[in-house]
């Protein structure tokens, strides 16, 4: 009977367990990699659909609310009053156009970051919202996210956040 040096079987039975757990890794890896973000392909869409939202929106735009926002929509507003799309139709349609002479304010987005998964898209950036009252200029900044679904071949926000984004405050110098 050939026998084996001392402790030689403890080496091989360790090199089988390590080889079950790298390969148990690895195939959990590939089975998460399917639940990562993939690339965005609808980006360009996306975010012309955010931008022309934004032009509409500085002026009460109803035709581009009702594209944009999708009729089970869970709207949380930056000063924390949940509403949906029945409650911004409302509000868009009796505050109506700017007139002349009232506050404007023109909406961009900065930073956007774009995430999908098949046919929903999560879409974060910051808000810049710039008013002009009597002439004088303010600017206030937001972070927002929505979260896009494609149907029946259109994306519309079914659930939106948005938070005042705080302004820097300088430190106290020594």
């Amino acid at each position: 009977m050939l026998r084996r040096p001392f402790g030689l079987e403890s080496d091989f039975a360790h090199i089988a367990i390590m080889k079950r757990i790298l390969l148990s890794s690895i195939i959990l890896l590939v089975l998460s990699s399917g639940l990562q973000a993939q690339t965005a392909p609808d980006a360009p869409e996306l975010t012309k659909l955010l931008q022309d939202f934004l032009a509409g929106a500085g002026h009460n735009d109803a035709a581009m609310h009702e594209r944009f926002w999708a009729d089970d929509l869970i709207y949380t507003a930056s000063a924390g009053r949940r509403i949906g799309k029945a409650d911004i139709m409302k509000e868009v349609r009796e505050e109506g156009p700017p007139k002349p002479g009232d506050e404007t304010t023109v909406f961009s987005a900065e930073d956007i970051r774009i995430q999908q998964y098949g046919d929903t898209a999560i879409v974060a950036f910051r808000l810049v919202g710039t008013t002009d009252k009597a002439g004088k200029k303010t600017v206030n900044n937001y972070l927002n996210t929505g979260t896009f679904l494609k149907r029946d071949g259109k994306w519309q926000v079914v659930a939106w956040q948005a938070t005042v984004k705080p302004e820097k405050k300088e430190e106290p110098k020594p």
